[in-house]
């Protein structure tokens, strides 16, 4: 289940910070797509009903929403961030290097993988973000 956007705005609040007017349109903007945006995305659709919000509002706003994890951030192949909104509930991501289409998951263990990697590295990890690459269904079907 994804933040909605009442709940994105009541944990913006708890943090102390304003919902402004352009603060709400991003989050209902990222809150009511089903798809991954781009930053430039988001601005156009903001644009259209904010038209004096600039793009630096934009990414400012990204920053605090990915720092509060109310997104989620991810680069494509063509290293360009894409955000969605998030889940309370840790989870990773399958994504398309043909079309971008992006496919959430959650529910593997991989406790193992981060006691491994901490003995064998020495690090002492606070979160990850685990991303697999492939072709989806449909770019299967037209490689073929």
């Amino acid at each position: 289940m994804r933040f909605t956007e009442r709940k994105v705005a009541t944990i913006l609040r708890q943090h102390n910070y304003k919902l402004t007017p352009q603060r709400r349109a991003v989050v209902r903007t990222i809150a009511s797509s089903h798809d991954h945006l781009t930053p430039a995305a988001i601005y156009e659709k903001v644009h259209q009903e904010h038209p004096t919000v600039g793009l630096v509002t934009i990414y400012r706003t990204l920053a605090v929403l990915v720092r509060l994890k109310l997104v989620c951030q991810f680069n494509t192949e063509d290293n360009c961030p894409s955000y969605t909104i998030s889940t309370p509930k840790h989870h990773h991501h399958v994504i398309c290097a043909n079309c971008g289409k992006v496919v959430d998951f959650t529910g593997y263990d991989i406790t193992k993988l981060e006691q491994r990697l901490t003995l064998e590295t020495g690090f002492k990890i606070g979160s990850h973000v685990l991303e697999f690459t492939g072709l989806c269904p449909t770019c299967q079907k037209e490689v073929t």
